[in-house]
């Protein structure tokens, strides 16, 4: 089992940086396979990046690659969405999740809400 906590969000203008951090319980962290997934209002969630378990490979969404880039550090438990020229469409709720690269998600955490004013 692992919990994921994630923090960052917030409100941005357009053209701004965030960060986000999401936090995992237990020991099996580096066994799993990353990713990030958001929701916009009134739309099904979506993929946006992902990262292998060493980090080794990563894996972007066509509309934030080039803009956002994920990273993790296993000696904390910890993966980040680092995502730069944020973009009204870029509002939305983002997950990260645990699981398989390219592959299937089974633990999610609560997500965290992006907001970016034009």
């Amino acid at each position: 089992q692992v919990q994921l906590v994630e923090s960052g969000g917030g409100l941005v203008q357009a053209g701004d940086s965030l960060r986000l951090s999401c936090a995992a319980s237990g020991r099996t962290f580096s066994t799993y396979a990353m990713g990030w997934f958001r929701q916009a209002p009134g739309k099904e969630r979506e993929f946006a990046a992902q990262i292998s378990r060493l980090g080794a490979n990563t894996d972007y969404a066509d509309s934030v690659k080039g803009r956002f880039a994920i990273s993790r550090d296993n000696a904390k438990n910890t993966v980040y969405l680092h995502m730069n020229s944020l973009k009204p469409d870029d509002t939305g709720v983002y997950y990260c999740a645990a699981g398989s690269y390219r592959g299937s998600y089974i633990y999610w955490g609560q997500g965290t809400q992006v907001t970016v004013s034009s």
